[in-house]
């Protein structure tokens, strides 16, 4: 590689932080909040309300309203996870609670405020389920134009952060 060839890297100032709001996300959360600390980048706590799959299905109103209200919960939830750890280290968090297809949402989020990196989790769903269901990881990482840090559900980022 020549002198003039070689990848400039910029500061990372933004960091992305997508939360699906499951037990399995909180590594992930815990690594973000590492990437941020050492960075010392302003973190967006990301979590997407997906009720696209009742757009094919015959509901009741109120049964939808009902849904809609769980999900936001967990949402919330999910993001004070996030708010909170991200806190106690000192960082800036910026919660997002967002509504639509959860791959499309953080794209077009990252796109629109400029993050530097999107960390988020991958749940391990076996080939037949992404075949059937598409993964959001690998959707996000196939279309985004920022780098994307996908960790696995049972990754420690203690083995690269350490005291």
């Amino acid at each position: 590689m020549e002198k003039s060839d070689k990848i400039k890297f910029e500061p990372i100032t933004k960091i992305m932080i997508a939360t699906d709001g499951s037990k399995a996300a909180e590594n992930i959360v815990d690594f973000g909040i590492e990437i941020a600390k050492y960075s010392g980048a302003k973190v967006y706590a990301v979590y997407v309300i997906d009720l696209t799959f009742l757009d094919s299905i015959l509901m009741d109103e109120s049964w939808v309203k009902n849904a809609y209200e769980h999900f936001e919960r967990i949402g919330r939830e999910a993001i004070n996870y996030i708010e909170e750890n991200a806190k106690t280290a000192g960082i800036e968090t910026v919660p997002i609670l967002l509504k639509g297809h959860p791959a499309e949402k953080i794209l077009d989020f990252a796109e629109e405020q400029k993050v530097d990196i999107i960390v988020m989790g991958s749940t391990g769903k076996s080939e037949v389920e992404r075949f059937m269901l598409g993964s959001v990881s690998e959707k996000v990482v196939r279309n985004s134009k920022v780098p994307v840090l996908v960790a696995r559900e049972k990754y420690k980022p203690d083995r690269f952060f350490s005291s």
